[in-house]
């Protein structure tokens, strides 16, 4: 908001001075709308009403800057942490600028599920938005780090296949990842491996809990993880540098460069990481946790109009995993090599047509291949040699083809809004161990929904979407959400939606061999199909410079034939229907604020699960077995040092377990429960071009947690499940820098 100086004395006896000066110079003032202090090196764009024409210029240590307007301009001022400001002025205008600090993530702009950006407080979806601060802060490399503490949401680990995730008691195939928008392939056993999802380049996550079938479609009823990575809004030259180094053997290095000219934007990031395996024991070659180098190449080109955008963008990622065998007597080994690529090409135009609606359309070809090398390795002279044995050496590859176009009109003045879309999906696989050598799957899908708000504070939101798969015949997926805020400060939501998720390609016809593992397909599985409720109250009161925040969430889940893997003999695996599966709970949080200095979060999640396997009557496998996390974190912020200080906790509870005894029958046993701590410090230096962060990560020194119960499964490493590779410190470099 622009303020006339006369208005505010102080700070215009201050700035006359500094025009006497520099010689009668038109100043702006950037001040801090809650403590009225100034903010130093915002950036400040100027752009003339009548030409376009744009000049930029930062903000002195003082918050300061000259209004080099000519004429009338916009002026937008933004700075990390403030919502963007955007106002006029015109030639030799003086005055006050206040920017407001996003003290809650509800002030994120979201644009996962939503009919255009907005704000997520706005949005008729609960959406949890982790940004680019909340990242540096956890210290996390990538999203198993960054969602070990998170509440609702569980991380297991496996060190050949890497971290799965579940959310709100469901998993694998059911949460839908995106990067930018596009589906992300290549899951192992029907997992995306987190460790895989690299968070160097990334502005921030959305996270939407509940099923998101209508919009989404298949893999999308457990909830949404959409990956937003950064663009280069207004340098004309932007460059990046970051290493990170942790004592467990993790070495990390990323750079970036971007430029823009007119209404060109280019930008190239590239990134190496690598890890040297670790075991609780050294008295073998083989490592719990296999060695690893991860590589990532990214790239956009975005040609930017005022009306329209069109942005190509690839991003490339090659892992290596090296698998080290026991030593075979005098001096060989047998070693595997398992290789992964990912390359995904993206293009996208984005069209406002007229004042409120809104055209999309997304085509992206991806493409993903895992390669396993066996070598006869000879520890003496170090030769290798490829292995002759069937099995041994193989290479499975997997392809998709995605196209989304999306028309939407949306305006505050209007009761009724509306969006409807094309959605297409179509997944090549081939290879020796795919059934045939290749097969193809196709889901087709049409999707509409209205917004209605008969007066303000309440939105009713139905949607639809018919769906044709090549493989199975699906039924129309439907789903209503509410929203209903009776006061500025508080919201209630509820939403009912029915999913459906075909098997797939994975599930169906691949044979999967790897290091302990494996797994068969199964032609003859069935669709799936769910059923969820969810239910949220929230309020945020936010009064002077403290906010007071807390929310409720309860769901249930109902999924119909959910696939799962049952054992057919000592070593194989293979997928089979379940009659259906039930998860419900809540989850209570919290959160107090003191700005800028001081942040307090706090949450308990209770989640039941319960299958119902009808062919195993006989055994009671109808009641519901609860799980218990409880998080907190802490972050302090030393103002005049430039510092933070977090602290993240969590406890995760019990979680129960079915499992075959010696003697063939169903019992229950569970993973026992455990304590997780981190803590990092984070200092910025030079106006925040330099930042430093030093931490410890699992402060309680985790590393397997016993599986009381358990006799072992596809993946269990014997009577234990990892947590982690043990107590670790690191410590992390970044430069930035930026030319306007």
């Amino acid at each position: 908001m622009f303020v006339p100086r006369n208005k505010f004395l102080i700070v215009a006896i201050a700035m006359l001075a500094n025009t006497f000066v520099i010689g009668q110079q038109a100043m702006l003032h950037v001040l801090d709308q809650k403590t009225g202090e100034p903010i130093a090196f915002a950036h400040v764009c100027f752009e003339s009403v009548m030409t376009g024409e744009q000049s930029h210029d930062l903000t002195n240590e003082s918050g300061q800057v000259q209004n080099s307007c000519t004429e009338k301009c916009v002026v937008a001022i933004s700075y990390v942490g403030y919502e963007t400001l955007y106002d006029t002025v015109s030639a030799n205008d003086a005055g006050v600028l206040y920017l407001k600090p996003t003290i809650l993530n509800i002030d994120e702009v979201v644009v996962t599920a939503q009919y255009t950006p907005l704000k997520a407080d706005k949005s008729i979806y609960k959406v949890k938005v982790i940004g680019a601060k909340q990242i540096e802060q956890k210290g996390a490399n990538n999203l198993s780090e960054l969602f070990q503490d998170d509440l609702g949401i569980r991380v297991s680990q496996d060190g050949a296949l890497g971290s799965s995730m579940s959310i709100r008691g469901l998993s694998g195939e059911h949460v839908k990842f995106l990067i930018d928008g596009v589906p992300v392939i290549g899951r192992m056993n029907g997992n995306i491996d987190l460790a895989q999802m690299n968070l160097t380049n990334v502005d921030h996550i959305e996270i939407i809990e509940g099923p998101m079938s209508v919009v989404y479609g298949s893999n999308a009823l457990a909830g949404v993880v959409n990956i937003i990575t950064k663009e280069n809004k207004n340098s004309r030259f932007q460059a990046d540098a970051e290493t990170y180094f942790e004592s467990v053997g993790v070495t990390n290095l990323f750079g970036s460069a971007s430029f823009k000219k007119g209404n060109n934007i280019f930008s190239l990031s590239a990134g190496r990481n690598f890890f040297n395996g670790y075991s609780e024991s050294d008295s073998t070659r083989a490592l719990q946790w296999k060695p690893k180098r991860q590589m990532n190449l990214d790239g956009y080109y975005i040609y930017d109009r005022s009306q329209y955008k069109i942005k190509f963008s690839s991003q490339y990622f090659n892992e290596k995993l090296w698998d080290k065998g026991e030593v075979i007597e005098p001096h060989f080994a047998l070693d595997n090599y398992f290789y992964t690529n990912r390359f995904t090409n993206k293009l996208e135009y984005k069209n406002r047509i007229g004042k409120h609606r809104y055209f999309e359309v997304v085509g992206a070809y991806s493409m993903y291949d895992r390669i396993k090398n066996t070598y006869w390795k000879n520890l003496a002279t170090l030769d290798e040699n490829l292995t002759d044995n069937d099995g041994d050496n193989d290479t499975t590859r997997f392809s998709t083809i995605t196209t989304r176009a999306v028309m939407s009109k949306s305006t505050d003045e209007s009761k009724l809004n509306y969006q409807f879309g094309l959605d297409i999906s179509i997944e090549d696989g081939s290879g020796k161990r795919i059934t045939g050598g290749e097969q193809k799957i196709g889901d087709y899908a049409t999707f509409l929904s209205l917004k209605y708000g008969p007066f303000p504070s309440l939105t009713i939101q139905p949607g639809i979407r018919a769906i044709y798969n090549t493989n199975y015949k699906a039924p129309l997926v439907y789903s209503l959400n509410l929203k209903w805020t009776p006061f500025e400060f508080t919201h209630f939501r509820a939403s009912y939606s029915r999913g459906f998720r075909a098997p797939s390609l994975k599930e169906l016809y691949l044979f999967f061999v790897d290091i302990n593992h494996n797994i068969k397909g199964n032609e003859n599985l069935k669709a799936e199909d769910s059923h969820n409720v969810n239910l949220s109250f929230g309020f945020n009161k936010e009064k002077n410079s403290r906010v007071l925040g807390a929310d409720i969430d309860f769901f249930y889940n109902k999924i119909n034939n959910i696939i799962t893997l049952a054992q057919v003999d000592n070593s194989l695996y293979t997928y089979i229907n379940i009659d259906n599966y039930v998860s419900k709970g809540f989850q209570l949080s919290a959160n107090y604020q003191v700005y800028p200095w001081l942040k307090l979060k706090a949450g308990l999640a209770e989640t039941g699960r319960k299958n119902v396997i009808e062919i195993l009557e006989p055994v009671d496998t109808k009641n519901f077995f609860f799980s218990t996390d409880v998080n907190g974190s802490v972050t302090y912020s030393l103002i005049k040092y430039n510092v933070d200080i977090s602290v993240f906790y969590k406890y995760t509870g019990k979680m129960p377990q079915y499992f075959v005894d010696g003697n063939g029958s169903l019992v229950e046993g569970y993973v026992r429960d455990y304590h997780t701590m981190d803590i990092s410090v984070v200092k910025n230096f030079f106006n925040r071009k330099l930042q430093t962060s030093i931490g410890v990560k699992n402060l309680f020194d985790n590393k397997s947690i016993p599986s009381v119960g358990t006799g072992g499964g596809a993946h269990s490493g014997g009577n234990s499940s990892l947590i982690g590779w043990g107590r670790s410190y690191f410590v992390k470099i970044s430069y930035s820098f930026r030319k306007y």
